[in-house]
């Protein structure tokens, strides 16, 4: 009967370890555009888009900017708010041909 007891506590310790890594699997990663301040470079990297580029979108207005001593810093939300209002629905997946391998 113990070694029974002491089998079903090793297996209630099993479970618990394999849960707490599917929470952690489970568990969404950070947004990469949430709440932070980007520098123009950054900026750059993350839309892929050249330093003329960028200067494009704030000579238009079209992307909020800060400016402190000469370097740029952008709000991540704002360049997460350009482009959902850019985004496009035009894609059409009947234009896809599938492979088979």
């Amino acid at each position: 009967m113990i070694e029974v007891l002491k089998a079903l506590n090793s297996f209630k310790q099993d479970l618990k370890d394999i849960k707490t890594a599917i929470d952690r699997i489970v568990k969404p990663a950070p947004h990469p555009l949430s709440g932070a301040w980007l520098d123009g470079q950054d900026v750059m990297m993350l839309l892929h888009i050249s330093k003329r580029n960028l200067q494009s979108l704030r000579d238009s207005k079209t992307l909020p900017y800060s400016r402190i001593n000469g370097k740029f810093y952008y709000k991540a939300d704002d360049i997460k708010d350009l482009l959902e209002k850019n985004y496009s629905l035009n894609y059409r997946r009947d234009n896809v041909k599938l492979f088979k391998s």
